[in-house]
């Protein structure tokens, strides 16, 4: 297979994009070619097969969607407390909403996997070191709760963010855009909308102990 590290990047990219628009069904050789606006052919050389894209796209978006430890030292700067935490999730939901396109691509792997055994042992293997790691820093960082508490705060807004980019309309009346964005997503500069904004806080009120 080529080795050329730049490339290989461009092109899982393109079929992060492509999943997000076309679903993993839209996942070609050739859309991921006409994404990454290389000649057709191109991904076939560096991919050995369909699913050795989707599982080197899996690899690829965990690191696509960490956040910069500059900007989680920023967020990091008060003294540890629940109001802390509450601004840690609703700073995790503005990042993955502007992140819609990673987030969108995520959903269509984790159903992917339960059809490919490399993407789910990659995915899991991700995403449980991710959820480790958010446990230390938790624990470590002396903000109230357990590690319990961290796995309750990934549970809930992990399924809160679902509903929000699957079906904006669950709490409430909600306009879209032809697109299906909700029109609180495009403001300001990717916050989400007044109610998930609620919502999140109530998370943290119900799970974080004082």
């Amino acid at each position: 297979m080529v080795r050329n590290p730049e490339r290989r990047t461009a092109l899982v990219d393109a079929a992060i994009e492509v999943l997000a628009r076309e679903g993993a069904r839209g996942l070609t050789f050739r859309a991921v070619d006409a994404q990454a606006g290389v000649p057709a052919g191109t991904s076939s050389n560096y991919f050995s097969s369909r699913d050795d894209l989707f599982t080197q796209a899996g690899r690829h978006i965990h690191g696509r969607m960490a956040p910069d430890p500059a900007e989680v030292a920023e967020v990091m700067r008060p003294g540890p407390s629940r109001e802390l935490v509450a601004s840690l999730t609703h700073w995790v939901v503005r990042r993955m909403t502007a992140e819609r396109t990673g987030y969108l691509a995520m959903l269509e792997l984790r159903l992917e996997a339960t059809r490919r055994p490399a993407l789910r042992a990659e995915l899991t293997r991700a995403l449980r070191a991710d959820l480790e790691a958010n446990i230390r820093f938790h624990v470590d960082s002396g903000l109230p709760g357990d590690a319990d508490t961290v796995r309750l705060l990934y549970l809930a807004v992990n399924g809160l963010l679902v509903e929000a980019f699957t079906l904006p309309g669950m709490f409430g009346e909600e306009k879209t855009t032809e697109q299906g964005v909700s029109e609180g997503e495009l403001a300001g500069s990717g916050s989400p909308d007044p109610g998930i904004a609620r919502l999140v806080r109530l998370i943290v009120d119900r799970i974080v102990p004082t």
